[in-house]
C-alpha cells in the first residue's frame, strides 16, 4: 500500500511539473512541431485504413439486422451516431496509444537508462520541457484531429456500402447521416479526444522518464504505457458516456 500511495503522489507530481513547465518560457516550438509530425502525420496510413475499413464492415454487419424490420434507410443515421460518438475517438484513441505511446516510452526509456536525460541536465538544458511536454501537448492537440479525421473516412467508408446496395446519392446519404447528429456530439468527440491525448502523452512519458533496470526496463517502460494508456482510454470512455447522457 505504501508503494502504491508513493506511485499516486509521483505521478501527480509529475502532472504538476508539466503543467507548470507547459505555461513558463521558453518554448520548445520546433522540438512541438516535430512532434506533431511524428504523432499525426506518420499515423495517417494507418488511421485511414482503420477508419474506413470500420465503417465499411459496421454497415454491412448492422445492414441485416436493420434489414429484418425493414429500416434499412436508418443505416446513415445509425452510422453517424455511432462512429461520431463513439467509434472514432475511441479507436483513434487506441491506434495512437499502441503506436505512440509505446513509441514514447521505448524513446525516453533508452534515454533514461542510458543516461541521456541526466547529461542533458548537466548542460543546463531542461530535458522536461524539450522531451515531455513537447510529447504530450503534441498528443494532446493532434488526436482530436485524428479523430475528425478518422469519423470522415469512416462515413465515407459506409457511404460506399450504402451506395452500393441502394444507390443513394452522396448529399442524401450525408443529409440523412447528420439528422440526429448535433454540434454537442462533435464537441464531445472533441472533448474524448484531447483527455485521451493528454493520457496517452502522460502514460507514455512517465513510464518513460521513469525507466529504470537497463534495457529490460525500456521494454517494460513500453509495454506498461500502452496498457496503462488503454486501460485509462476505456475508464475514461465509461466516466464520459455517463456525464454527457446527464446533459442529453
Amino acid at each position: 500500500m505504501k508503494a502504491f500511495f508513493l506511485r499516486i503522489y509521483d505521478i501527480w507530481q509529475f502532472i504538476l511539473r508539466f503543467f507548470r513547465e507547459a505555461f513558463l518560457p521558453p518554448y520548445e516550438v520546433k522540438e512541438i512541431f516535430n512532434q506533431f509530425f511524428e504523432v499525426g502525420i506518420r499515423s495517417l496510413s494507418i488511421i485511414s485504413l482503420t477508419g474506413f475499413i470500420t465503417g465499411l464492415v459496421f454497415t454491412k454487419q448492422s445492414r441485416s439486422s436493420l434489414a429484418e424490420f425493414g429500416a434499412t434507410s436508418w443505416l446513415p443515421s445509425l452510422m453517424a451516431i455511432a462512429i461520431v460518438r463513439a467509434l472514432a475517438p475511441l479507436v483513434t484513441a487506441l491506434i495512437i496509444a499502441g503506436k505512440v505511446g509505446s513509441n514514447m516510452g521505448a524513446e525516453l526509456g533508452s534515454m533514461k537508462v542510458t543516461e541521456q536525460i541526466e547529461a542533458m541536465e548537466v548542460s543546463s538544458s531542461n530535458p522536461f520541457k524539450f522531451l515531455v511536454v513537447s510529447r504530450i501537448l503534441a498528443t494532446t492537440c493532434i488526436v482530436p484531429v485524428l479523430a475528425i479525421y478518422m469519423g470522415f473516412v469512416g462515413m465515407l467508408g459506409a457511404f460506399l456500402n450504402v451506395h452500393n446496395n441502394e444507390q443513394t446519392s452522396f448529399a442524401s446519404f450525408f443529409q440523412q447521416a447528420f439528422m440526429k447528429v448535433g454540434f454537442f456530439d462533435v464537441w464531445t468527440l472533441v472533448f474524448k479526444s484531447i483527455v485521451y491525448g493528454f493520457t496517452i502523452g502522460l502514460a507514455g512519458c512517465y513510464n518513460g522518464y521513469n525507466a529504470s533496470q537497463g534495457t529490460v526496463g525500456v521494454g517494460r517502460a513500453a509495454n506498461t504505457a500502452v496498457v496503462v494508456s488503454m486501460f485509462l482510454i476505456f475508464v475514461e470512455e465509461m466516466i464520459i458516456v455517463q456525464t454527457q447522457n446527464l446533459f442529453r
